[in-house]
């Protein structure tokens, strides 16, 4: 099983970034991909997840309204597009479908 992410980003603030996750090794329709983030010197944040099978997601409630999930099962890819960045939105942000991991992908917000 692989899940191979896009490579780190810079952006300035109100600014949004697209992130792919794309799989292998594995049936991608009967996992949930969930995306999380990590900022520096804290703890794992979940943000939200989609069921690539049907389409549907949940998010987080302190990303309603800025973030998308999105899944193409033609290339058994994951996306997640997060809009209005902010400086806080620093960090690095994995897929998983918590039994795999993606490598991780550095977003940096800045001006």
């Amino acid at each position: 099983v692989q899940l191979v992410q896009s490579g780190a980003e810079l952006r300035n603030p109100g600014a949004s970034v697209m992130i792919f996750c794309k799989t292998s090794g594995y049936t991608f329709t009967r996992e949930y991909i969930h995306w999380v983030r990590q900022s520096l010197g804290q703890r794992l944040e979940w943000m939200g997840r989609i069921d690539p099978e049907e389409g549907g997601t949940k998010t987080a409630r302190n990303f309603q309204g800025r973030v998308t999930f999105t899944a193409d099962t033609s290339t058994n890819t994951a996306y997640l597009d997060l809009s209005a960045l902010k400086s806080e939105d620093t960090a690095v942000y994995y897929c998983t479908t918590i039994h795999d991991w993606g490598q991780g992908t550095q977003v940096t917000v800045s001006s």
